[in-house]
């Protein structure tokens, strides 16, 4: 299946559904605070999106309960937001999908609650570092391969590890769509696969792990988290080909 190239209107259409998102991580980021439960802040969310004309996409998707993915300290993706409320020392991931008029948006933050470990600092400035280093590298004619590469290489030297099996893709009219964009280079030979063009549009999305790949389901059959049981970061954006360069469309 073809990557698509988008018009100039068309990118300004993901960009509307992407500002969504960027306004509704920003609410929670700001709303992130000891005593507030999970399900008040994926309502929070949802309100937010609505109030904005649009739909939050991960609801019903695939058969998952709620708008926003809440990924509670071991928890690296696909947190199902729960009763819990928030405690000094937690950190939270929130993933948010939006669909307007059609077209769609996501992106992802980690943040701490309140006073966290340095370690805990740490993992979540690897997912988000990585994330805008491997941005600022993006240019037209490089493989998809070779972002993979630099996104696992920025992961290591950091001293954590990239979660396997799940990964960054592309996004347009559907929420998830051609190519597939793994944190890891899959393969020896980064100089192979479909290359970068103008008018491509794609999320990228590194996880984290301290020390082991390996992912687990729990038993809602959607949490994600390590084999090695220890705490996960992610971060993501959503990002257009545009003249030669990345440019980030998932910020309010």
């Amino acid at each position: 299946m073809a990557i698509a190239l988008r018009q100039p209107k068309e990118i300004e259409k993901l960009r509307a559904a992407n500002k969504i998102v960027g306004g509704a991580l920003e609410l929670l980021r700001q709303n992130t605070k000891v005593g507030a439960s999970l399900k008040e802040l994926d309502a929070m969310a949802e309100d937010y999106i609505l109030s904005h004309g649009a739909r939050p996409s991960f609801k019903g998707l695939y058969g998952f309960p709620n708008s926003v993915c809440c990924s509670l300290n071991q928890v690296i993706i696909h947190g199902i937001p729960s009763e819990y409320k928030l405690q000094e020392g937690d950190i939270i991931g929130y993933d948010i999908g939006v669909e307007l008029d059609g077209w769609f948006g996501d992106a992802a933050i980690t943040v701490p609650v309140g006073t966290v470990s340095a370690r805990d600092e740490e993992l979540i400035a690897c997912a988000k570092d990585t994330l805008y280093e491997a941005i600022a590298a993006i240019k037209v004619g490089m493989r998809f391969k070779e972002l993979s590469e630099i996104l696992e290489n920025s992961i290591r030297l950091r001293g954590f590890v990239p979660l396997y099996s799940f990964c960054g893709h592309g996004i347009g009219r559907k929420p998830h769509e051609e190519p597939e964009i793994p944190n890891y280079l899959e393969g020896k030979d980064a100089k192979s696969g479909p290359k970068i063009k103008n008018g491509m549009v794609f999320c990228i999305e590194p996880m984290i792990c301290q020390k082991d790949s390996k992912p687990l389901i729990l038993e809602n059959k959607w949490d994600v988290v390590s084999a090695d049981g220890l705490r996960g970061s992610h971060y993501e954006h959503t990002v257009a080909i545009v003249n030669g360069k990345a440019e980030i469309l998932s910020i309010a």
